[in-house]
């Protein structure tokens, strides 16, 4: 298996481990009885629920666009270093932008997003 296809398993685990700190911070704010229900009239989820909600949901837009690029290139036969090299890039940024939005970090927050910005960049221009 590539390489690439591993590091998109990773992401993946990644993306499932963001949801599971969502769901635990969640309960703490709110209890598990309302994430049971229906969630009509559920109170917005604030500080680290609210955080690790977002930094989940941000996780699974930008999974879809890794996916896609890892994907088509494993495909089409067009990994390579660079491919590699975005692959890396992308899973250990989203990694630290995880960590970093837990912890409410906002300006590095917004750095280790855009360093994965450029993974995918990197997969992107092989396939052109």
């Amino acid at each position: 298996m590539k390489i690439e296809l591993t590091l998109l398993v990773c992401a993946t685990a990644l993306a499932f481990v963001q949801v599971l700190i969502a769901v635990l911070a969640a309960i703490a704010q709110v209890g598990l009885p309302a994430l049971l229900g229906n969630r009509e009239d559920m109170p917005q989820l604030t500080g680290l629920a609210g955080r690790a909600e977002r930094a989940y949901r941000n996780m699974f837009e930008s999974l879809l666009l890794f996916a896609a690029l890892v994907l088509v290139a494993a495909v089409a036969g067009k990994t390579n270093a660079q491919t590699l090299l975005g692959a890396q890039i992308f899973v250990w940024a989203r990694l630290a932008y995880g960590v970093i939005y837990l912890l409410g970090i906002p300006m590095a927050r917004t750095l280790a997003w855009g360093v994965a910005v450029i993974g995918l960049f990197l997969i992107g221009v092989q396939l052109v």
